[in-house]
């Protein structure tokens, strides 16, 4: 799915890929009519899934939640944050971006935030869905590395540029369970739907993984594949694939492949290659389900993680909890931080709220 978190808006289409938090349109029409008289169509009653209300093997407690925090590495750090902006360093690269969450008061004087190199200013409607503003000249591309992984960032007009850096919780997590299951003999297959530029893909198969990579966005494919190049991994085990992730699934569902892993990373709103509508709220639920078709008997984790920060990880735990309660296993939830780096003077260290996130781990990997 494409990574557009932000739905059409009429009369105009929906615009492609973009980036992560999406707020909804304008204000829903409500008629207060009949839907006889209306015209309105009533949606068919959706079909109940046999293992929703069967007894639950899983444990976790939804109300228990993990803060799981990730504090930079060498080349990422969040400087700063405030006043619903954050300044952050990418590389050798410093930027400022819109950050609803940073509620607080910037900590560093304005004139360390107006030094930045790449300013995001928004939403501009007359030239698309936002504008960086340079203070000098800017490479289209530069170079980051996270450990073996080498790849190229680039300023993209919906402020992101290629790496969301929170999700390096995730990916030592994760290269720490398919390391482990690799010496013990196995080689996991693992699914990454909603890839976007392939981090997590590389990470995974650097790690022992086979991997089934799946995104929307033939740019976010073409990413991925010069990521892999940039990183010397092209001898490792990807298939990149361009496609509706939920297509997909449901094909895999068919042809009964199964994987031992799999990676969500849905946005709240998205276009596929030929038009496919994604909707979290509506779409999670079944993508879930029919996810669980895919898990092997034995299988790793199941790693969700969700930008919609106005809900709460609770309610996608009780989902998972629902959709997996039959096969065993943990379930483990909360959100997901960036720390800041400390201050002058200070040894407060504030942390950046930025995403939800849910992770099944089988039997075997309790």
């Amino acid at each position: 799915m494409d990574r557009s978190r932000r739905p059409p808006k009429s009369p105009k289409p929906a615009a492609p890929t973009g980036g992560r938090p999406a707020r909804p349109g304008g204000a829903e029409t409500r008629s207060r009519r009949p839907a006889e008289e209306t015209g309105s169509v009533v949606a068919p009653p959706r079909p109940v899934d046999p293992t929703a209300l069967a007894p639950r093997r899983i444990t976790g407690d939804p109300l228990a939640p993990e803060m799981l925090e990730m504090a930079g590495w060498d080349d990422y750090a969040l400087i700063d944050s405030g006043h619903g902006r954050k300044l952050e360093r990418y590389g050798h690269v410093r930027l400022t971006r819109p950050e609803e969450q940073a509620l607080w008061v910037p900590r560093l004087a304005a004139e360390t935030w107006e030094a930045a190199a790449a300013h995001f200013t928004g939403d501009v409607e007359e030239e698309g869905p936002g504008r960086w503003r340079f203070t000098g000249r800017m490479p289209e591309t530069w170079p980051m590395r996270f450990d073996p992984v080498r790849f190229s960032c680039r300023f993209t007009s919906f402020r992101h540029t290629g790496v969301f850096p929170e999700q390096a919780a995730h990916w030592r997590w994760m290269r720490e369970a398919i390391g482990r299951a690799a010496r013990a003999g196995r080689r996991p297959k693992l699914l990454n739907l909603f890839g976007y530029t392939g981090l997590a893909s590389l990470i995974a198969a650097e790690a022992g993984a086979e991997v089934t990579h799946v995104d929307a966005s033939k740019k976010s494919i073409a990413w991925a594949r010069e990521n892999q190049g940039e990183s010397g991994l092209d001898h490792l085990p990807i298939r990149w694939i361009c496609d509706d992730a939920q297509k997909f699934v449901a094909r895999e569902v068919r042809r009964g492949n199964r994987y031992d892993a799999i990676l969500l990373d849905p946005p709240k709103y998205g276009r596929g290659p030929d038009g496919e509508v994604w909707q979290l709220f509506e779409n999670l639920g079944p993508m879930l389900r029919s996810c669980r078709e895919l898990l092997s008997a034995d299988a790793l984790f199941e790693i969700l993680t969700v930008y919609a920060m106005r809900s709460s990880y609770a309610s996608f735990h009780e989902l998972m909890a629902e959709v997996m309660g039959t096969r065993g296993g943990r379930i483990a939830s909360g959100e997901l931080f960036i720390a800041e780096d400390p201050a002058p003077g200070t040894d407060i260290r504030r942390r950046l709220a930025t995403s939800l996130w849910v992770r099944w781990t089988g039997e075997e990997n309790r």
